[in-house]
């Protein structure tokens, strides 16, 4: 496939960003198709990350039942509940030497390589992960990753019309029981509803406030 063909024209990329919002208010009765669904969990897949170790995990809730109690856990945010899609965005607890290793074996894997043609690799990511610089805390890094994420998740979503809404008021530590996340070494950074605003949401109208280009892009020459 050339590069053109994988060219969004401008005009395409910056309408869908303008169409999307942090939706108040889904209609409940419309779902994502499965094959959108598919497309955006690949979305999720293919987002880059530090050294390329994906120290998260994306968890999708469809059941309404679980939606409910994310909702109670959420401050009764009733958009949890009515949303077609929620799904929480986890990092790493507590990061380490089987994360790098998991890694290397992935790499080693799918480009047909020998484990120990990455042995370099192995000592950076070793060296990082046990002795990180010390302005880094790899519990706050692991999470600073998943916002990555999250943004390629919602530009994805608004190129393919589908709305959503992140959300980081909830109770991080009852959403993570709920989801049973502790015992898989997991834990909510953010969430992101998906599904199609709703006809009445309000805030669908009001005009997008960005400050001016000029405040806010700097070109240093």
């Amino acid at each position: 496939m050339t590069n053109a063909q994988n060219v969004l024209p401008p005009e395409k990329l910056l309408h869908a960003l303008q169409w999307r919002y942090a939706v108040k208010k889904f209609d409940h009765t419309r779902k994502i198709s499965d094959d959108t669904w598919s497309a955006l969990e690949q979305a999720l897949i293919l987002t880059p990350s530090s050294f390329g170790l994906q120290p998260w995990k994306f968890f999708v809730i469809t059941n309404q039942q679980i939606k409910e109690k994310l909702m109670a856990a959420s401050w009764n945010q009733t958009q949890v509940a009515e949303a077609s899609h929620v799904l929480a965005f986890a990092a790493r607890t507590n990061p380490g030497v089987e994360d790098a290793e998991r890694h290397l074996r992935r790499i080693a894997d799918v480009r047909n390589v020998p484990l120990s043609s990455l042995d370099r690799l192995k000592a950076v990511l070793t060296k990082f992960l046990q002795s990180p610089p010390t302005q880094i805390d790899l519990n706050v890094w692991a999470q600073k990753q998943v916002y990555i994420a999250l943004g390629n998740f919602m530009a994805s979503a608004a190129v393919l019309g589908v709305d959503t809404c992140p959300m980081e008021g909830f109770n991080p530590a009852r959403v993570d029981e709920i989801l049973g996340l502790p015992a898989q070494g997991y834990a909510t950074t953010v969430m992101a509803l998906a599904g199609y605003r709703s006809p009445d949401d309000k805030y669908a109208s009001h005009p997008k406030v960005r400050h001016k280009a000029e405040h806010m892009i700097a070109r240093i020459a």
